[in-house]
């Protein structure tokens, strides 16, 4: 894994390694892996809870009784549960996207794959999350874990970003594209 420069992806990093190397010991990487997705799920649904997490006016306190009672009414209980509680206490929430992040990096380069983040206009089918897997495997010549995020304002197509390379198929692109090529022209 590349090592970044900033302090946000430092602690991110050393949390997420922390937290797969418990997983990993108590062979749970699988639970952990889902329980972190199903709480970016509601991360990203949550403007709210986004800024439980953004905001330094909350106390340490205050935090970890919100993301306890998060957790334990999203039902991630276990590792997950207590690493985020931690994370909370330790007044790290700031970093928790990042962390998310990171430990399913790692899990995927443990298993022998690679991560890939795709942005699409509209939510995916399982078929077409099973067609771009396959022509991302052909492309980076093993198993690709993706992780779908949908934002409307794409109008359609893909942004789909696998290591340093970003492939951005976007109509919003397109457009903004040809919008700069008229302007040049005329």
């Amino acid at each position: 894994m590349t090592q970044s420069s900033s302090p946000i992806s430092g602690v991110a990093e050393r949390y997420a390694g922390s937290l797969f190397d418990l997983a990993l010991e108590a062979g749970a990487v699988a639970k952990v892996e889902a329980d972190l997705g199903r709480f970016a799920v509601l991360l990203d649904g949550s403007a709210d809870l986004d800024r439980l997490i953004k905001s330094p006016v909350f106390s340490g306190e205050d935090q970890e009784r919100a993301i306890s009672a998060i957790a334990d009414k999203a039902k991630i209980t276990g590792l997950t549960g207590n690493f985020l509680r931690l994370v909370a206490r330790n007044r790290r929430l700031f970093a928790l996207p990042g962390m998310i992040k990171a430990f399913r990096q790692i899990a995927a380069e443990h298993r022998g794959e690679t991560s890939a983040e795709v942005t699409s206009a509209h939510a995916l089918t399982a078929a077409q999350e099973t067609e771009l897997k396959s022509a991302l495997k052909s492309v980076a010549g093993k198993d690709v874990a993706i992780s779908v995020a949908v934002d409307p304002s794409l109008l359609g197509g893909l942004i789909v970003k696998m290591g340093s390379r970003q492939i951005d198929t976007s109509l919003k692109t397109k457009l903004n594209s040809l919008k700069l090529a008229l302007k040049e022209v005329g």
